[in-house]
């Protein structure tokens, strides 16, 4: 026969993992609840995006001001277009703001940094943001470095000038006798 000490605690212990299971499911949704914020989009054309996925942050300084919806291939330019979902909050953004695909240290996640300008005209929806930087492959900067003599300095790869044939004085001191 069971105590009802027994039955209490597993009442509790079912009760705190369901608990438990409620703020993990709260904490995946990165408080979004489905029902959506007003935002607003706008289009970012880069030659590369490196690791970014849908509903990669859009940050300002740091601070999450929207997500990435949507990642297309321009069929004629072959660039890809990222459509941001700007939080309404932040509709004034200059019209010469700049964005930028970094990743959050060396093996984080991607995200898309946006650098406001000082143009007194602002990004409407639907615009584009013409100043753009693409993610950089730290693999392809590691393999470069590596392979083509990263490490030799630029002077020693540099052939010698030809003597100088001018008639001014030399710039090296000259050491006077007492």
């Amino acid at each position: 026969m069971r105590g009802p000490r027994l039955e209490f605690a597993v009442g509790a212990f079912l009760l705190l993992a369901l608990a438990s299971l409620l703020v993990l499911a709260l904490a995946s949704t990165n408080n979004k609840w489905g029902f959506g914020g007003q935002t607003y989009p706008l289009k970012a054309r880069f030659s590369s995006v490196g690791q970014l996925r849908t509903s990669a942050p859009v940050k300002i300084g740091g601070v999450v001001v929207g997500q990435v919806s949507d990642i297309s291939l321009d069929p004629v330019k072959y660039d890809s277009i990222v459509t941001l979902s700007i939080d309404d909050r932040y509709k004034d953004l200059p019209a010469d703001t700049s964005a930028g695909v970094f990743t959050a240290g060396l093996l984080g996640e991607s995200f898309v940094g946006l650098s406001p300008g000082g143009d007194v005209e602002t990004l409407k929806p639907g615009d584009e943001i013409a100043l753009t930087q693409s993610a950089v492959d730290l693999m392809q900067l590691v393999g470069k470095y590596m392979f083509a003599g990263g490490g030799t300095p630029a002077a020693a790869n540099a052939k010698p000038a030809a003597a100088s044939t001018s008639s001014t004085p030399s710039d090296a001191p000259t050491e006077q006798t007492p």
